[in-house]
């Protein structure tokens, strides 16, 4: 996926193309969770498609549902969402740094090795 120990620094304009692609999976990741948040509020507590977003925002957030919520179905699946959430939000942001850690480490690989041959 990534290069090999052994092989050369990537150049910077290929670096950054490598990390725009795992910035938009990243990114997908969050928005395929914040639809499926609308969904859950829309269809089981009846919320229009602004409340919902808000909702799944704010839950998303870390800063919780606004709305009251109603049914025992739609307390559940804020339960179940939050979680998830926090979850997706480490993954999304492991997907982004996998990139930048890895550049870091291998820089510094090569950098050793160099300094072993002298």
């Amino acid at each position: 996926m990534f290069e090999h120990h052994h092989e050369k620094l990537l150049p910077r304009s290929i670096f950054l193309k490598r990390l725009a692609k795992y910035a938009l999976i990243s990114l997908s990741l969050i928005l395929a969770s914040l639809v499926i948040g609308m969904v859950g509020y829309r269809v089981l507590e009846g919320y229009s498609w602004v409340d919902s977003f808000l909702n799944a925002a704010m839950l998303m957030g870390g800063m919780g549902p606004v709305g009251t919520l109603h049914s025992d179905a739609g307390k559940v699946f804020a339960g179940i969402y939050a979680l998830y959430c926090g979850l997706i939000e480490l993954v999304a942001i492991g997907i982004f740094a996998a990139p930048i850690v890895h550049r870091f480490l291998h820089h510094f690989h090569l950098e050793g090795e160099h300094k072993q041959k002298q």
